[in-house]
């Protein structure tokens, strides 16, 4: 039973992020400084004013996740 359980699995998930956001490089910098740029001073970060950016990271990140789990099964 080894490498079945929850815990093993959730560390493997997490082992390969830092591979995986890499190759979103460039939309995670974009989304950064968007979230640096309305924060400046003393602003709050308020929903939706980098929803853009987000979904352009999130887009990236769902489809490296998905390459990968097609060339590791």
């Amino acid at each position: 039973m080894s490498g079945t359980n929850p815990w093993t699995r959730s560390r493997e998930r997490m082992r390969r992020f830092p591979d995986l956001l890499a190759q979103c490089s460039t939309e995670a910098a974009v989304y950064g400084k968007c979230v640096v740029s309305t924060t400046t001073g003393k602003q709050e970060l308020k929903k939706d004013l980098c929803v853009k950016e987000f979904e352009a990271l999130k887009t990236c990140f769902v489809s490296a996740v998905n390459i990968a789990l097609k060339n590791w099964s």
